[in-house]
């Protein structure tokens, strides 16, 4: 696109085309001549703001939009660069989680193990001092 005549001509012919009409059946719509809007898909002639409207609510549109530029390959480049940005933010979020879990899981079991070793000990300790004392009775 190169000028503002190209770029109308182009979107009017796209949305036509994406709506399935023909030049005559949206002329009929836009109510003007089929060769009026012929001319201006051609570039050979641009239309009043009042003529634009009317293409633009015939075409189910806003008029702006008969201005707006197709998307280009960096337009399309950053949207999908933005997408994988986010599905990277989401599995990091997730690994991230995970992770942490995996490391609390561990922590905690790790504690217990310390409490259940600490409390055979005790045991232990209670059993060696049940076991002298009752040795220490006897040597008496």
């Amino acid at each position: 696109m190169t000028n503002i005549r190209q770029l109308l001509a182009f979107n009017i012919k796209k949305n036509r085309q994406k709506l399935e009409l023909s030049q005559a059946k949206l002329a009929e719509k836009a109510n003007l001549s089929t060769q009026y809007l012929a001319m201006i898909e051609l570039t050979r002639k641009f239309p009043s703001p009042e003529k634009l409207e009317q293409i633009a609510h015939a075409l189910e549109l806003d008029t702006p939009e008969l201005f707006s530029l197709p998307p280009s390959a960096k337009t399309a480049a950053l949207k999908l660069q933005r997408s994988i940005i986010i599905d990277l933010e989401k599995s990091v979020d997730i690994k991230i989680h995970s992770a942490i879990k995996t490391a609390v899981s561990d922590v905690v079991s790790s504690h217990l193990n310390r409490i259940e070793n600490t409390d055979i000990e005790k045991n232990e300790d209670t059993e060696r001092v049940k076991s002298n004392t009752k040795r220490n009775k006897r040597s008496m």
